[in-house]
């Protein structure tokens, strides 16, 4: 099976973290979004990932080798892909067509979640859906009486259903999408400016393709700094690590902290994710995450994001701060 990970989108919703670090790149816990992506589907024991392909928005020697040292970690051929202008998903996924054949999984890192990675037979490919209370917001799937989709819907007004599209999909056969989304370039078939990856399953649908609904378990978001914060406080509801003591320092889990942080004085937790290099010192920390080698004085910081090499000494209550900014 080759997977797919688009991850060129501009993250425009969560900045000022995705200025400098692409979403897909920002940790939660200790680990990339992207890596976590990739802990899912290679845990499977059902799934045998032979390529990978990241496509991204432009070259970028420091993340292209980050990428490619995490697939070769899990064994994997890495490939990666520019889509140097947002044109769509459709057209996200074919700048990956070189693997885009045979059984394919296409997972846009946007999401995490956790599911079964076994596929029916008699499907062309499944869907990954979510069931939500209030559809609007999402793509939707409509299922016929046999169980397969009968229609795809844009945010409907309507509630036409509440299988909400999380963004992940598996086909059979990774040609019978790409043949389709080459004939939506071509015919410059777009929806709001762009080409969409639903266009390509309602017109396969149309030509008797069969699709399923792939229900998934856990949902977690990261598409705004809310949804961020939350998943992150969920995923670290889930995961232990153990934790040293800090001089005159209080930790009340559930936090990670990288094994290489100063703390002092300091109250932390609950919810808290340190990253490597980080310094802090007389500070009161809790749901926040902070990323690596940054310097924090005197913060008292709640419901917060903090970049890469922060240096701050002021005090806010909840602030969003990018990489390489200082604050005294």
């Amino acid at each position: 099976m080759n997977l797919i990970i688009p991850m060129a989108g501009r993250g425009t919703r969560l900045r000022p973290q995705t200025l400098t670090t692409p979403k897909p790149l920002i940790e939660i816990a200790g680990k990339t979004i992207v890596q976590r992506i990739l802990d899912v589907v290679t845990k499977n024991p059902h799934n045998n990932i032979d390529n990978i392909g990241f496509i991204i928005e432009k070259p970028n020697s420091v993340i292209e080798e980050n990428l490619c040292l995490m697939a070769e970690k899990n064994n994997i051929i890495p490939h990666v892909f520019f889509q140097q202008k947002p044109k769509g998903t459709a057209h996200a996924i074919y700048c990956a067509k070189k693997i885009l054949k045979g059984p394919s999984l296409i997972i846009f890192a946007d999401t995490l979640f956790e599911a079964e990675f076994e596929f029916p037979d008699k499907s062309d490919g499944c869907i990954f859906v979510q069931e939500v209370d209030d559809p609007s917001s999402y793509g939707v799937v409509k299922v016929g009486e046999n169980g397969s989709i009968i229609e795809f819907v844009e945010k409907p007004q309507t509630r036409v259903s509440k299988l909400a599209i999380v963004g992940s999909y598996y086909f059979k056969e990774g040609e019978l999408l790409a043949k389709e989304i080459k004939n939506i370039l071509d015919n410059d078939i777009r929806i709001k400016g762009e080409y969409q990856i639903t266009t390509a399953l309602e017109n396969l649908k149309n030509k008797n393709a069969v699709f399923t609904p792939h229900k998934i378990k856990n949902w977690y978001d990261f598409g705004t700094p809310e949804n961020l914060l939350k998943s992150h406080a969920k995923i670290l509801n889930k995961s232990s690590s153990e934790i040293k003591k800090f001089k005159n320092t209080t930790i009340i889990p559930p936090c990670h902290i990288a094994k290489d942080v100063i703390i002092s004085d300091s109250n932390i937790g609950p919810h808290v994710s340190v990253g490597s290099g980080t310094i802090i010192k007389s500070s009161n920390i809790k749901n926040t995450i902070i990323q690596s080698n940054s310097q924090i004085n005197g913060a008292n910081f709640n419901l917060s994001i903090i970049g890469n090499h922060v240096e701050y000494n002021k005090k806010f209550k909840n602030v969003n701060i990018g990489d390489y900014s200082t604050f005294k």
